[in-house]
């Protein structure tokens, strides 16, 4: 199964691309990972929050093929802990779903065309993380499901 992370904007601070970096290396032996950067928006003091998202699922819908297994990283999604999300990977590999996307959105969320093509959403934690940071603990925790699928003492319970 191949796994990418698509994501609005680009990670600028360089602690949190060493830590991205570090865990895409260690993914290597599991599964494929990719990281999509879309390009940010420019000059977006002119457009409302409504068009900023339109944009951006313009930009997000255009990488996702119509076999791919869309799943948002939203706050409204399914809350895991690791071994549930491990569970939740682990199944949809053995379902044969080829190509899963997990998408990080803009400021103000996705726009209602990305909800309807949605598979699933998938909450990281009912707190509020930047973007940036949300990229660092997702690809972790990838990491971390790979580990428990395959009984290796990355994760401790």
């Amino acid at each position: 199964m191949k796994v990418t992370l698509l994501t609005v904007g680009k990670t600028e601070d360089a602690y949190i691309r060493e830590g991205i970096d570090k865990y895409l290396k260690r993914l290597k032996h599991y599964l494929k990972v990719e990281i999509v950067d879309l390009p940010e928006l420019k000059n977006t003091k002119a457009l409302t929050a409504d068009q900023q998202k339109n944009r951006e699922a313009e930009m997000i819908l255009k990488k996702v093929a119509a076999t791919d297994y869309l799943v948002l990283l939203d706050e409204q999604g399914s809350e895991f802990t690791s071994q549930q999300f491990a569970n939740y990977i682990d199944k949809k590999a053995v379902t044969s779903v080829q190509h899963m996307v997990f998408v990080v959105g803009g400021p103000y969320g996705f726009d209602q065309s990305v909800y309807q093509r949605a598979n699933d959403k998938v909450s990281l934690s009912r707190m509020t993380f930047s973007h940036q940071m949300v990229r660092l603990f997702f690809i972790e925790q990838l990491y971390r499901a790979c580990t428990i699928i395959k009984g290796e003492p990355y994760h401790h319970q």
